[in-house]
């Protein structure tokens, strides 16, 4: 009996160490929505820093609330290529959004950026030089397992650019 009690618990450690090593994961990407600032406000600035540099605006609809969100967040940043066509093109923010804590403030982000939250989040808005709405892209269509396919969000970003849009 006393074997049995042993084996049976020299097993479940086993199984713990295991589900322990299976569930550590990479550290969670940073948080990069600020919820203290005005998304309508941050919207006004973007636009008036991408008309001074001849850039669009994207908008990142989503929160610190949302993984994919962060996902997204971290994957452009840590790829130079895309981090570099998004520097060279656009003016990139974070507008914070909570579906569930909308309130006035998130009810007028989404008449201003036409409902694009209808896409789920993380919602990529792609603003002109004057601040009006020419794309919405639902970020589903660039997943890929668990994360985001390389191929699909450069082509995203590179077919939004202003040289792309005006046809240069």
């Amino acid at each position: 009996m006393k074997k049995i009690l042993t084996i049976a618990l020299l097993a479940m450690s086993l199984l713990c160490v295991t589900a322990n090593a299976q569930t550590e994961t990479a550290p969670a990407p940073k948080k990069v929505y600020n919820e203290q600032i005005n998304p309508l406000e941050q919207i006004d600035q973007a636009v008036a820093q991408a008309r001074a540099e001849g850039k669009f605006v994207i908008c990142q609809v989503g929160g610190n609330w949302c993984p994919w969100c962060l996902r997204f967040a971290d994957f452009i940043t840590n790829d130079s290529t895309i981090s570099e066509v998004i520097e060279k093109n656009f003016v990139y923010i974070h507008a914070n959004y909570h579906p569930r804590k909308a309130g006035e403030v998130g009810k007028a982000l989404m008449k201003r950026l036409n409902n694009a939250g209808r896409f789920g989040f993380p919602v990529m808005v792609v603003l002109d030089e004057q601040g009006s709405v020419i794309h919405i892209q639902d970020s589903g269509l660039l997943e890929e397992g668990k994360g985001y396919n390389k191929e699909k969000v450069l082509n995203f970003f590179k077919h939004w650019t202003p040289a792309a849009v005006r046809g240069e």
